[in-house]
């Protein structure tokens, strides 16, 4: 074991000490309400290392300027990190170079871009879009504006009663007139992993471009774009240690060169007059005004402690414990699990606690200062095929151990004494 910027290095192909992990993360040493906490909810959000927190106080400490526009050392330290970290990207998703690298606010507004800057200008009434009925509503209501200014027309794939893509019908449902395919990389609510090369192959075969929604992916896994053959690839650090505020939209470069601008302003022009501009080369041209330079850095951060740790280790870690998860939650009474129950799935534990609203459930978990999301989770569609309003919702990161768990299984016990289930 090394050291990396004072914190514990692990061997990638060693198992994860969650406790040792644990002890890197400032805010997981708190309690609430005089109790330990448990973080269950790092699909919406993760916790932050301090190596993370770090970089981006030393850059506000050290070399805080803007990136692109000043001849002098501090602009330019500020912009050789800022396109540094955009090399590390690019390495990090298996991408061939740094030009298909655009840095966005977050997955969001990844998908939002391809939707203005490439279907908007390629898209025409009529053509299709493949979607699943398990996307979050951020790959849904682009294609929804689409459809009611463009006219474009919108399928889905359905989902089996396991929870994964039911494939029967994939022949029928994308077909020449298909132009786009766009799909979660893993399910934000059933913890999911859908077959995207399997996926993308079959979009390229009828001439459609592939989309994948990475955002619950990237954090957990090793992803290779050109092994997954996917044309855009999208992702927020937020979710992987990483800070708010700043994301990534990989596409593949030729295509990004066509695409247009959906922002525009400072740093995106080449020249400007009166009546009409140019625009400079990707991925610059998507990238408008004063970007988060300080949150670029929090990213280049995030993404030397993810690898420190290994990501082989972490998916490993994580599937045991929803594996764990499962077998604990199953043996409550009147607790019904959602997604696949077997086969490769992500960190997370969708349940319902009948008859407890998941609401009440999350707010009497609070009280144990255990944190579990409750809602529809960005994903009403889904939620209807589920047969359901809302759920609850535990999942798990690096920092998580079976004893979190443990703490939270004791909770929903006590929960269900507090209601009177029997």
């Amino acid at each position: 074991m090394a050291s990396f910027g004072g914190v514990a290095v692990f061997n990638a192909r060693m198992p994860l000490n969650p406790a040792r992990v644990r002890a890197d993360f400032p805010i997981l040493q708190q309690r609430v309400r005089g109790k330990p906490l448990v973080y269950l909810d790092s699909a919406a959000t993760s916790q932050k290392p301090e190596v993370v927190i770090e970089a981006m106080a030393r850059f506000y400490r050290e070399s805080n300027a803007n990136v692109h526009r000043g001849a002098y050392k501090l602009s330019e330290d500020a912009t050789a990190m800022f396109e540094g970290t955009r090399e590390k990207v690019a390495r990090f998703i298996g991408a061939p170079s740094a030009e298909g690298v655009v840095y966005v606010r977050n997955t969001t507004e990844a998908v939002n871009l391809v939707a203005h800057g490439w279907g908007r200008k390629f898209l025409k009434a009529g053509d299709e879009v493949l979607l699943t009925e398990m996307e979050h509503h951020s790959n849904l209501v682009p294609w929804h504006l689409l459809k009611r200014d463009r006219g474009i027309v919108l399928k889905h794939i359905p989902i089996n009663d396991e929870g994964r893509l039911d494939l029967s019908r994939l022949d029928e449902l994308c077909t020449m007139k298909t132009k786009l395919v766009a799909l979660c990389h893993a399910s934000n609510v059933l913890g999911t992993i859908n077959p995207v090369a399997e996926l993308a192959a079959k979009a390229h075969a009828v001439g459609a471009l592939f989309l994948v929604d990475g955002a619950q992916a990237a954090p957990h896994m090793k992803v290779d774009v050109g092994s997954l053959g996917c044309d855009f690839y999208a992702f927020s650090a937020h979710k992987m240690c990483g800070p708010t505020g700043v994301g990534v939209l990989w596409t593949r470069p030729e295509i990004l060169r066509e695409m247009d601008p959906f922002m525009v302003g400072g740093e995106t022009i080449l020249e400007v007059f009166l009546d009409h501009s140019t625009f400079r080369d990707p991925p610059h041209r998507f990238e408008p005004g004063t970007p988060a330079v300080a949150e670029v850095a929090g990213l280049g951060s995030a993404i030397d402690y993810i690898e420190s740790l290994g990501l082989d280790s972490i998916h490993s870690h994580e599937e045991s414990l929803a594996a764990y998860a499962q077998q604990k939650l199953a043996a409550i009474p009147g607790c019904v699990l959602f997604g696949p129950r077997s086969g490769p799935r992500g960190g997370v534990a969708c349940f319902n606690l009948e008859p407890i609203h998941p609401h009440d459930l999350a707010t009497c978990l609070d009280q144990d200062g255990v944190c579990v999301r409750a809602g529809h989770h960005c994903a009403q569609p889904l939620m209807r095929r589920l047969g359901v309003v809302a759920t609850a919702r535990a999942s798990f990161y690096v920092y998580t151990s079976t004893s979190d768990i443990d703490l939270m299984v004791e909770s929903l016990n006590r929960t269900r004494e507090f209601f009177g289930c029997r």
